[in-house]
């Protein structure tokens, strides 16, 4: 098979990803958890589709994008490869682009309004399917931040419990960006007991099991707290050129 990538590629992206892994694996061992409880997400965004095929073959299972229109064509050109990673939409998603998506993701993390939740939910329904998400969690209640407040999830619950085409796993959240140490776990900790708060209410209590928290810069705090998927770009794909974005 032609991949698009040079095996020094590969060997450089696996050496990133094994040293994020060690650091799971720490992180785990303090809190008295599992490595295994915990899966990482490496966030090609960004980053030309060899990139993204260098990280898979080197280990890397589940690839996570921000922006639909830049996850397609990754996803088709992986098809073409016969590769098949576990694909996870990050960013904020837009209703006119949910039809793109459906049947191709394995996890969408940013539901953040009522109404794409429904309309995931009727192309979902439409196609045959049930489509796994998360409510994104505005904990730290910055502006610049998508999501749900704390005090709103339950009714947000309560309605996405009514629709066919989507399955509820869990939550998913960002601590601030430039926070320091000390900020960053107090967010992970109360979406942590949010997440826990709406386990009675949801209508698929088997499968509420997902907690998406933490990346390059905090994710060692988001597993202390019981995260189940760090979402990791930098440290695995280095610094990113938003020079044109």
């Amino acid at each position: 098979m032609d991949y698009d990538f040079d095996e020094d590629l590969k060997s450089l992206l696996k050496e990133r990803a094994d040293k994020v892994r060690e650091n799971i694996a720490s992180a785990c061992k303090a809190s008295g958890r599992e490595a295994s409880d915990v899966t990482l997400i490496g966030v090609s965004k960004m980053f030309p589709v060899e990139y993204a095929e260098a990280a898979f073959l080197g280990g890397i299972d589940n690839l996570g994008e921000n922006k639909v229109q830049e996850m397609v064509p990754k996803i088709e050109r992986f098809e073409q490869l016969d590769l098949h990673a576990k694909w996870h939409l990050i960013g904020t998603l837009q209703k006119n682009k949910v039809k793109y998506i459906i049947g191709k993701t394995h996890l969408i993390h940013s539901v953040n309004t009522v109404e794409l939740a429904a309309e995931i939910s009727k192309r979902s329904e439409a196609a045959g399917i049930v489509s796994d998400i998360l409510l994104q969690v505005n904990v730290s209640g910055e502006e610049s931040k998508h999501g749900f407040s704390p005090d709103e999830v339950s009714s947000v619950t309560e309605a996405i419990n009514a629709m066919n085409g989507v399955r509820a796993r869990g939550l998913m959240t960002m601590a601030p960006i430039q926070s320091y140490d000390g900020e960053a776990r107090p967010v992970f900790s109360k979406t942590r007991e949010i997440f826990e708060g709406l386990r009675s209410q949801v209508k698929d209590k088997e499968t509420w099991d997902t907690l998406s928290m933490g990346m390059s810069q905090d994710y060692v705090h988001a597993v202390a707290e019981g995260s189940t998927y760090v979402r990791i770009g930098t440290d695995i794909f280095g610094k990113r050129d938003y020079g044109n974005n």
